[in-house]
């Protein structure tokens, strides 16, 4: 049922937009009751940015899997192949770009959505702690550097989404993403 009304509330926000759209307007969609849409979900926000927490547990799983002298650029990269994988999927696809746009263009949802980033930052820069110490070459506790390689990964993801936007979705967002971790990232 959660899938059916995000899916329905998500083309009512396409349509009407997020703020013009009521919980109504999305109970009466999928035919039940505004508190029915609430057991489902706490907040109009919920709908659109929960799947987040769902594709949280599925980075730190992918960042788990990584080789352990994989260097960190390059696993951050493949962790968000998640997202990358979340967003291609066929049963997506239509709604990917104006959902993204949604929530850019939305303060409410942004807000959220960079709250979520942050959380996920900090599962990242935990995890990433946690190999070096299991490889033998622990990160000083005042060393910046897990934190900064985790935060310009998520700033390089920030970065391609904006550039897949802006360019209305002409190439792939998996090529923004490379583009945007290349700019910044080890050079050959």
């Amino acid at each position: 049922m959660t899938t059916e009304i995000a899916a329905s509330a998500q083309r009512l926000f396409v349509e009407r937009g997020f703020e013009a759209t009521t919980i109504d307007d999305i109970a009466g969609a999928v035919g039940m009751s505004q508190r029915s849409v609430f057991r489902y979900f706490a907040t109009k926000e919920d709908i659109v940015l929960g799947k987040f927490d769902l594709v949280m547990e599925d980075m730190l799983t992918a960042l788990r899997q990584r080789p352990p002298g994989e260097e960190v650029w390059t696993s951050l990269r493949h962790v968000l192949d998640v997202l990358i994988s979340a967003s291609e999927a066929p049963d997506k696809q239509a709604l990917v770009e104006p959902i993204h746009r949604l929530v850019f263009e939305t303060p409410t949802l942004l807000a959220g959505y960079l709250q979520k980033l942050q959380y996920m930052q900090d599962a990242v820069v935990v995890l990433l702690q946690d190999r070096a110490e299991a490889a033998g070459r622990p990160y000083d506790t005042a060393d910046p550097a897990p934190r900064a390689l985790t935060a310009a990964a998520f700033g390089c993801l920030l970065a391609a989404q904006h550039s897949w936007l802006a360019s209305d979705a002409k190439s792939t967002f998996a090529d923004a993403v490379d583009r945007a971790m290349a700019t910044i990232g080890p050079r050959a």
